[in-house]
């Protein structure tokens, strides 16, 4: 048997599952892309300032490390244009149907395939779905009194407009998290005023954003194993973090130490020190990598508003002090929409039963991978394999390889496999309760579903996740 494969989503995490599956022999691989080029998530965030937060040596594919890139930190133009080049070289980008939105997949029992559904009204079926649309594809917008009312321009980060003229106008920017500080420095001093609205502060620590000289990459092309020092390097910094998010005191401490450090050498202001200065533990939000946020923060034409915005108007926005802040644009910088996994697609399983009522709860899989109820769908980036420390690719790389395995299992025996439901509630009650014992227990709503669970983020070290899911084990299937 030769399984028909279907990938939902042409990001880094569907060509990490399309190459893996390609190069272990499968040829019945397909990718349905709603967009008109690969890149997910690189091909949808163009903002001033957008970059990477994770150092590009382990930024990448192992199977394709990029000689390439121009710095530590590369701007998404690079990373998209990696993400082009990889799947060109591995034959991925002529098995994709861009302009393909998928609106939902039906398990059909008789058949034992999934029938794809996509809002042009073509039907694909597949034996096996790969549901890769990431969990930072759909904009997290708030909801404002008045924002109907706002006269100027207002667009979210994810949905840039590359002809928004900035200079010489008072732009207001809602959020503090990670594309709000690559952002804010990169139109300081081209818009005419910046406001910036913060709930709460983010942990930052100093961004060694160096260049990567024309030798190095020279180096780096003739002798492609060097570039595996820096990637070895850049992992043994993300135990670091890692053991710092987690929970390891020490690491904790020192990293700590050096973000306190960072904002009393870069903010002089004792009182806009105080009002940046995080309430919430190290790791309730990702931890920045920035060295330009705050002193970007200090300048006389940016302003950090800390109460709480109650309205907007026609020309700005009002906040709970009364104060009206006039603006010609407003930038949403609020984030996505993480914890709502797959949607808007409808995915019905065995028995006529949709995901998202099985998923009502929070969003939950064995291994954040598979669904009892749901055979033969495997999800790249589904619920709890998150990371804050490290880079996603490998977790994508994991997932794709055991996603290999699968498809293997599948074409030998020719039945489905369906995960058994007793060991996927162990697995999610143990993820549940090793989260409830983590610095994200004392954190507000962002990792939170409206239930209260935590459905993002994976409780460990990225190096046990890979060993958990080295290997498939057939009785953990029907």
């Amino acid at each position: 048997m030769n399984p028909r494969v279907v990938i939902i989503g042409a990001g880094l995490g569907g060509i990490a599952a399309a190459v893996a599956l390609v190069r272990a022999g499968f040829d019945d691989v397909l990718l349905l892309e709603k967009a008109d080029r690969v890149g997910g998530v690189w091909r949808d965030n163009v903002y001033p300032g957008c970059a990477c937060d994770v150092p590009a040596p382990l930024y990448s594919y192992s199977f394709a490390l990029n000689p390439e890139w121009s710095r530590r930190f590369p701007p998404h133009q690079e990373i998209l244009a990696y993400a082009e080049r990889t799947a060109d070289r591995h034959g991925i980008t002529s098995r994709v149907r861009f302009g393909t939105e998928v609106t939902g997949a039906t398990w059909d029992d008789a058949s034992n395939v999934w029938r794809v559904a996509t809002a042009g009204g073509t039907e694909y079926v597949a034996d096996v779905l790969v549901p890769a649309a990431g969990q930072l594809s759909r904009p997290a917008m708030p909801s404002l009194p008045g924002a109907d009312s706002f006269a100027g321009t207002a667009l979210h980060t994810a949905r840039w407009d590359p002809d928004l003229a900035i200079e010489g106008r008072r732009v207001g920017v809602i959020g503090t998290g990670a594309s709000a500080i690559q952002l804010v420095p990169a139109i300081a001093g081209r818009a005419a005023h910046v406001t910036v609205f913060q709930r709460t502060a983010p942990w930052t620590l100093p961004k060694p954003n160096r260049r990567y000289g024309a030798a190095r990459r020279l180096a780096y092309r003739r002798v492609p194993a060097l570039m595996r020092l820096p990637r070895a390097l850049t992992w043994a910094m993300t135990i670091v973090t890692g053991h710092a998010i987690i929970g390891g005191r020490a690491a904790g401490a020192f990293l700590r130490g050096v973000s306190t450090a960072q904002r009393r050498w870069q903010v002089r202001d004792r009182g806009l020190r105080e009002r940046i200065t995080p309430a919430e533990p190290m790791g309730c939000k990702r931890v920045l990598f920035t060295s330009d946020w705050l002193p970007t923060l200090a300048r006389p034409d940016v302003s950090l508003v800390t109460e709480k915005i109650v309205s907007l108007f026609a020309g700005g926005v009002r906040t709970a002090d009364g104060t009206d802040h006039n603006l010609d644009v407003l930038v949403y910088a609020t984030g996505f929409a993480a914890t709502e996994f797959l949607a808007p697609m409808t995915i019905t399983g065995r028995g006529g039963v949709a995901l998202a009522e099985r998923w009502r709860d929070g969003a939950y899989a064995y291994l954040g991978l598979v669904v009892p109820g749901f055979p033969n769908l495997f999800l790249i980036y589904g619920p709890n394999t998150n990371t804050g420390n490290t880079s996603v690719l490998y977790f994508h790389e994991t997932q794709a390889a055991y996603l290999v395995q699968a498809v293997r299992r599948i074409a030998g025996s020719g039945a489905a496999l369906e995960v058994r439901p007793e060991l996927t509630a162990t697995y999610d009650a143990e993820i549940q309760r090793r989260l409830a014992g983590s610095v994200w227990t004392g954190c507000q709503s962002w990792y939170r579903n409206a239930t209260g669970r935590i459905v993002t983020n994976w409780p460990g070290m990225a190096a046990e996740y890979r060993r958990r899911t080295s290997r498939l084990q057939r009785t953990d299937y029907l």
